[in-house]
């Protein structure tokens, strides 16, 4: 055999890997337990795309992170050590990868300060909000009830309600954006009826960087009786995340924005909440009995997990984990912060023809949409890759958002743990070049 794995009698006699594959492979790193000095150049040695190509600025990381070699590496050993069907095998191997598997589960709970019985893997935000849409919100909703959202969410956090309302009928109301890039709070108390069944709302935006008064919010909602959702999509990667202090009820997020692998995500429930769900989809592991005419389910988090998982991705999302722990997720978030504020006075002072949106003040995630006079976003991003700098443009699915705006597209630039000053620099420097070219159409 070619594979390193060797079977152990004591993981199968006693349901337990002795030592956790995940933690295995990250005691091989090259850092300390915790990385106490390590600034985002020497980070960035850590993601094999940036190091093979140092003269990209890679700023889209609000839409996909890069991958650390711990990442790769654990899914990569996944498959050459420890593939197996997972909770269906008696076999060693089997044991193995699902003691894996469940690992990761309690990491990700360990993560945001949650119960491992109410994690549930999904394959990014959108699937869990779908689910709590059609799990929760088919089985609940009525003609009469509302839903309350704002008009900042991201299209996963508008379509799936879109369509529950069409099957229910339910309505949509949303919390309007101040011209700040705040939501106007001062509604909630005119918006906030007993109709209101359900809340939900980002976290932290994906286009104005605007970091939501969520547990403020959840305590309004549980007045009238209202169900929480928060989009977490923009807030599990970049900073430190309690869901019990949060207030709600379902927090969903994605693994490949995180530094994890993509198709791998999670929604966080309570427990107690989880329970009353019916089944998102039906088929294997997540029964309890079946019969020719019927069925009856198992327990969350099985119940909504049906059919083989993204076991790979699950435990390379759970490497990805251990490694910003490491890194420190508060100093992830000042990182952000520094940066953020550093661009946004550079934009300022030295490109007067660059509209920025969203607050202005120093609490704000490291996300900048911007527009070039007249020039369209699109044109303005591909100008920008000639210097090597990857933004991203268009309505970043928040269409009804960009209209508040007054503009159809942006060009964004979003940053990370690997985003340096240098990078920042560049960028401006970059969009210099982009403003002479287009001098005459400004």
């Amino acid at each position: 055999m070619s594979f390193r794995w060797v079977p152990d009698r004591r993981g199968l006699n006693e349901g337990r890997v002795n030592e956790p594959f995940i933690l295995t492979i990250l005691s091989e790193m090259r850092y300390p337990e915790r990385m106490a000095i390590v600034t985002p150049q020497v980070i960035r040695q850590d993601f094999p795309l940036l190091a093979q190509h140092p003269d990209l600025v890679y700023l889209n990381s609000a839409a996909t992170s890069q991958k650390p070699e711990v990442v790769i590496e654990t899914v990569s050993r996944y498959y050459r050590e420890l593939n197996a069907s997972i909770h269906r095998g008696a076999y060693t191997l089997s044991v193995q990868a699902s003691e894996a598997y469940e690992n990761a589960r309690r990491t990700l709970a360990g993560f945001i300060g949650a119960d491992e019985h109410e994690i549930i893997f999904v394959r990014n935000t959108t699937e869990a909000l779908n689910l709590v849409a059609y799990a929760w919100g088919l089985n609940n909703l009525r003609a009469g009830d509302e839903i309350l959202l704002t008009e900042m969410e991201h299209h996963a956090n508008l379509v799936p309600w879109h369509l529950v309302c069409e099957r229910t009928g339910a309505k949509i109301k949303a919390i309007p954006l101040g011209s700040d890039g705040r939501l106007d709070l001062n509604t909630l108390e005119t918006l906030l009826t007993e109709r209101v069944r359900l809340v939900s709302v980002t976290h932290i935006s994906n286009v104005l960087g605007t970091v939501n008064p969520v547990a403020q919010i959840a305590r309004a909602a549980r007045a009238v009786g209202a169900l929480v959702v928060v989009d977490g999509a923009q807030s599990a990667p970049h900073m430190p995340v309690d869901v019990q202090a949060l207030g709600a009820d379902f927090y969903a997020f994605s693994g490949h924005k995180m530094c994890g692998p993509t198709g791998v995500g999670v929604l966080w429930g309570r427990y107690e909440v989880l329970e009353t769900l019916a089944p998102f989809l039906g088929g294997g592991s997540m029964i309890r009995e079946v019969f020719v005419d019927r069925s009856t389910y198992a327990q969350p988090p099985q119940r909504l997990e049906a059919g083989t998982p993204a076991v790979a991705e699950a435990i390379g999302l759970a490497a990805a984990v251990e490694y910003l722990k490491k890194l420190g997720m508060d100093r992830v978030w000042q990182h952000e912060l520094e940066l953020t504020a550093y661009a946004l006075k550079r934009l300022d002072d030295e490109l007067p023809e660059v509209r920025t949106f969203g607050p202005r003040d120093s609490d704000r995630a490291g996300v900048i949409p911007f527009v070039l006079g007249g020039i369209h976003a699109h044109d303005v991003a591909t100008a920008l890759d000639q210097y090597g700098i990857a933004v991203r443009a268009g309505h970043h699915c928040a269409q009804p958002l960009h209209r508040k705006l007054g503009v159809a597209a942006t060009s964004r630039a979003s940053f990370y743990v690997y985003t340096t000053h240098e990078d920042i620099d560049r960028f401006i420097e970059a969009l210099k070049k982009v403003r002479d070219f287009f001098k005459d159409w400004l």
